[in-house]
């Protein structure tokens, strides 16, 4: 029995069925905004492009797609974001192929490294034109974007912790953000073409880094 100020169940229940229906088609309508805006930078090899060509590419209308995104900036955030996390999975499912925590985290610095490196042969222009932008003018927005990179850190790191292998009074998330700054830091600032400098090679960072955490 229902209360005298409760909907009926039935209505409940049609409610809520509504309210999935219509949430699924605006995260599907947003997915066919994201697609399109990708295989335009993927074409262009940059992120020039306007709102209306992905409009048009992706065969919604102007009104759709401001009921989703704020403008061009909201679009190119959301992309960038989803990139980060397909990343930060793609180095989880690495790491996990090692059996020792100390293994993994090595395995994760070295693939964010390397992926993090400025390559002139591929065309990343959200992370070799837009990131760089969304550094200076908006930094609370980058610190979101890598949320799921820290979490996957943060969860190594606690791993190489409870295993002994992180020195004593070390703190694991701040070890973690440390760690993963530090790396996407040297990556993306030692892209020079000096051919008189050997390249810092993925090794050497993670030497690096675990000298400041590891036991040993």
């Amino acid at each position: 029995m229902t209360g005298a100020s409760e909907e009926p169940a039935w209505k409940q229940r049609a409610v809520e069925r509504s309210i999935r229906t219509a949430k699924l088609r605006a995260e599907q309508r947003v997915q066919r905004f994201l697609d399109a805006a990708q295989a335009i930078i993927t074409e262009k090899g940059s992120t020039d492009f306007t709102v209306q060509e992905v409009v048009d590419r992706s065969k919604q209308s102007l009104r759709s797609f401001y009921l989703q995104f704020d403008g061009k900036h909201e679009l190119l955030l959301a992309l960038f974001e989803d990139a980060l996390s397909r990343s930060a999975d793609q180095i989880r499912a690495a790491a996990a192929g090692e059996k020792a925590p100390l293994d993994q985290l090595r395995v994760a610095v070295e693939l964010l490294f390397e992926s993090s490196r400025p390559d002139p042969t591929a065309q990343r222009p959200l992370f070799t034109d837009f990131a760089p932008q969304l550094l200076l003018t908006h930094p609370a927005e980058v610190k979101v974007a890598h949320a799921p990179m820290l979490a996957l850190f943060t969860e190594l790191m606690e791993k190489v912790d409870a295993e002994g292998s992180l020195r004593e009074g070390l703190n694991p998330k701040r070890m973690a953000a440390m760690t993963m700054q530090t790396v996407m830091f040297i990556a993306q600032s030692s892209g020079g073409d000096d051919s008189t400098t050997r390249p810092i090679t993925a090794d050497e960072v993670w030497n690096f880094c675990s000298q400041g955490f590891a036991t040993h």
